[in-house]
């Protein structure tokens, strides 16, 4: 695919005052970043912003296929995070959502969608987008609050220098 197409088809997915974004130009194929989204064993090294952790990672990754990802706050605290996949395109693109667990059963309460792109930026360079769209603004807000961009940051940070380990 060009990346005039990968282009355009981000476009889609432009910005409301609903969402937050995080980008980032990482020295990566794309292929590493999409198998750092898609494996559990690479997913728990880096998922969750140190000191917690990623003790469970569930991954059905197809349009329709479920998730339940477990971070462990420093506390021993368990978070589990069911999702559904909407759309995946290997190595360019996921979408999935928290507003159904599995086989669409809906949530309890819907609090966001994510888009990740994986689009080439050079060669052997990823620019990695997580566009994080909430069903409102409030809950937008929230998520500032619980430290969005540090936690988000510390999160691509840890992923970069997972796929970029030589």
């Amino acid at each position: 695919m060009s990346s005039q197409n990968s282009a355009t088809k981000s476009d889609h997915y432009t910005p409301t005052d609903r969402d937050l974004v995080l980008t980032r130009i990482i020295d990566a194929p794309r292929e590493k970043l999409y198998a750092a989204w898609t494996q559990p064993e690479l997913l728990q090294q880096w998922f969750a912003p140190l000191p917690y952790t990623t003790p469970v990672a569930e991954l059905d990754v197809r349009a329709g296929g479920s998730s339940l990802i477990v971070m462990r706050g420093p506390d021993g605290v368990d978070m589990p995070n069911h999702g559904v996949y909407l759309e995946v395109i290997p190595n360019e693109r996921i979408v999935a959502t928290d507003a159904f667990t599995k086989a669409w059963e809906p949530s309890q309460k819907p609090f966001m969608t994510i888009v990740l792109t994986f689009e080439e930026a050079g060669p052997g360079k990823t620019k990695y987008t997580a566009l994080v769209r909430h069903w409102s603004i409030a809950d937008k807000e929230a998520h500032e609050k619980m430290g969005f961009h540090q936690g988000w940051g510390v999160c691509a940070d840890q992923l970069t220098a997972l796929v970029t380990k030589k």
